[in-house]
């Protein structure tokens, strides 16, 4: 199995650096989520762990969850191990950060949108772009609204479209917008310095679990309904398997509307 998920250690091991290793666009497939998911399971048994930072390697930071995936045979499997991850990030309690550069998508910003701090250079582009296959984001879906409102949230699940960087700022969900990547990742460095490496690892993850303590709560009963709704039912549809089929054979889908 290629390795998808490199680790950088920093600061004497009390930030790591999880990168999406699989370019050019770092897809989550199944390998790289499996390696993701021991790599944080790793980093939940090291007390000294303050800071985990979430980057792609290349011009882009993922260009989200493999769409050969999605199909009805592959959906629940998917979707168990995908939400996995986010179960283990709230069990965790570590402080966490995506550093984002080119495209953000689909299931790539459902993992920036668990994390704790956004940070983004100018070439940044981020989206949720399922509904144009005639699906819709699970995780997204939970916590989006609860970022942005549900306004600003329905925009975003129901058009599909994407926003820049500046748009990204605007709704308020970036923490921190640097000119290039090499600005971001000086800066975010620097930011860690600052705000994190002086304070208590153990007091770091108890106020992350508090400070997260209802958002947790709802995400993680929700989002087992929001799977089961996937799967039993809108995976049931015919214009979810045509949106995902196309998608695969390069064409329009033709929807039917059921």
């Amino acid at each position: 199995m290629p390795t998808k998920i490199r680790r950088e250690s920093l600061h004497d091991g009390q930030v790591v650096r999880l990168v999406l290793d699989s370019p050019k666009g770092n897809v989550l497939d199944g390998e790289m989520m499996a390696q993701l998911q021991a790599e944080l399971d790793e980093l939940g048994r090291q007390p000294a762990v303050k800071f985990i930072e979430f980057t792609g390697s290349g011009n882009h930071f993922s260009f989200g969850a493999s769409v050969a995936e999605h199909t009805r045979e592959k959906a629940a499997a998917m979707l168990t191990q995908f939400h996995a991850l986010f179960r283990t990030l709230a069990e965790i309690a570590i402080p966490t950060a995506a550093l984002v550069s080119g495209q953000c998508l689909g299931g790539a910003m459902e993992l920036a949108l668990m994390c704790n701090f956004l940070f983004l250079d100018k070439t940044a582009v981020l989206g949720q772009p399922e509904i144009v296959l005639g699906v819709f984001a699970p995780p997204a879906s939970l916590l989006l609204p609860r970022k942005i409102g549900q306004m600003r949230s329905d925009d975003l699940l129901l058009t599909g479209r994407s926003i820049t960087a500046d748009e990204t700022v605007t709704l308020g969900l970036a923490t921190e917008l640097f000119d290039d990547r090499a600005a971001m990742e000086n800066g975010v460095d620097e930011w860690v310095v600052k705000h994190i490496l002086p304070k208590s690892a153990a007091s770091l993850r108890h106020a992350t679990r508090a400070s997260r303590w209802r958002l947790n709560k709802e995400l993680l009963e929700d989002l087992d309904k929001l799977q089961k709704y996937y799967v039993n039912e809108l995976m049931s549809s015919h214009d979810a398997n045509e949106g995902i089929q196309a998608f695969l054979d390069k064409r329009k889908p033709v929807w039917q509307d059921r």
